[in-house]
């Protein structure tokens, strides 16, 4: 339990740390000051000042921030507010020092893709096996046969396919495969599994295997990320037309469950394996942060984007009280949501 307890902080630090030194990085790069650099959340543990930062570890391990002077819609009138305040950077300065937090996300996924890719190789949408009076039987696919694209979308990794497969609803699919350098279009209609309650189209394996060169781990490393990228949208669509259930989403609790249950399954195939699965759920939560953070959200990055975009638009900022009273209620919805996940993994955990 201890040795779980440690993976999830360590791989939640990464990912919270990451982020939270990209604001900081570009902030101070353009000449913002930086009140506070913290790892953590709630009462501080250990705390040093370096220059104008104040640089601390927190007590709940969970989280992190990169506080700006100036950064929550402090008014003129509240204050002296100098040139190295957040609100008197240049719009596009500010712009660029919130959008780095998300970015340096998906930096760290891509990083982390190109280890994996390096070392386990890659999977190529090649079919291995067809299952017997399936859809993909029916519609004339065979073993070898690779797998182009579906439904227009461009296929670069077996798993893509599967991902596909798991959230299709018995829409038809149509299908493009090359077979002996031949392109052929096959139609493809899933047939329901009343045991697992799902769609399958019938196809078996996890691809074909490829070691990667050189070049082909940059390749393959965007490929993997591209595949994280689709597998969270696309979920996140999911979520937003109600076809997701409540027991889909996971909060830090569910995370570290997760991170747990994972250990368990990986540690019998040695120490190599669980390095490389703990990295694969470094890359998921930082495409996952990347995405969630860009949304259009008050209080989140994406929100705070909205409200400079929409000064470089109209040739000046909204009041910053007003833009203030937004996020505020931003983050009161957000709290909300995350209590509603609390509760939701607490539950399932004793289910």
């Amino acid at each position: 339990m201890i040795i779980k307890i440690i993976l999830f902080f360590i791989i939640f630090g990464i990912v919270v740390i990451s982020h939270e030194f990209g604001h900081f990085l570009i902030g101070k790069r353009n000449g913002i000051r930086v009140v506070e650099f913290a790892v953590g959340m709630g009462p501080t543990l250990f705390s040093f000042q370096k220059g104008e930062t104040k640089y601390s570890l927190k007590l709940l391990p969970l989280g992190g921030a990169c506080m700006f002077d100036g950064e929550d819609g402090v008014s003129e009138e509240d204050g002296v507010i100098d040139e190295h305040s957040f609100i008197r950077a240049n719009v596009w300065a500010r712009i660029a020092t919130v959008f780095a937090g998300p970015f340096f996300n998906f930096l760290l996924a891509f990083a982390f893709s190109l280890i994996m890719v390096a070392f386990n190789g890659s999977d190529r949408p090649v079919v291995q096996q067809i299952m017997e009076d399936s859809a993909a039987q029916e519609a004339g696919i065979l073993a070898g046969d690779e797998i182009r694209r579906i439904n227009g979308e461009r296929i670069r990794i077996y798993r893509e396919v599967s991902l596909i497969s798991a959230l299709n609803q018995g829409e038809p699919m149509e299908i493009e495969i090359e077979r002996n350098g031949e392109i052929k279009n096959v139609t493809l209609t899933p047939l329901y599994n009343d045991e697992d309650a799902r769609y399958y189209i019938g196809l078996r394996g996890s691809g074909e295997f490829i070691k990667c060169n050189p070049a082909q781990v940059f390749q393959y490393g965007i490929y993997e990320v591209r595949y994280w990228v689709k597998a969270t949208y696309k979920s996140l669509f999911m979520l937003i037309q109600g076809r997701a259930k409540k027991e889909d989403v996971s909060g830090p609790i569910g995370m570290a469950q997760f991170v747990g249950e994972t250990y368990d399954e990986a540690k019998t195939y040695g120490v190599s394996t669980v390095v490389f699965t703990m990295i694969n759920i470094v890359i998921l939560l930082s495409v996952n942060l990347c995405i969630f953070n860009l949304l259009p959200i008050p209080a989140l990055d994406g929100g705070r984007l909205v409200f400079m975009l929409l000064e470089v638009i109209r040739g000046k900022p909204i009041p910053p009280e007003k833009e203030g009273m937004v996020h505020f209620a931003g983050l009161v919805a957000l709290m909300i949501l995350m209590v509603f996940v609390m509760y939701n993994d607490i539950a399932r955990i004793f289910r």
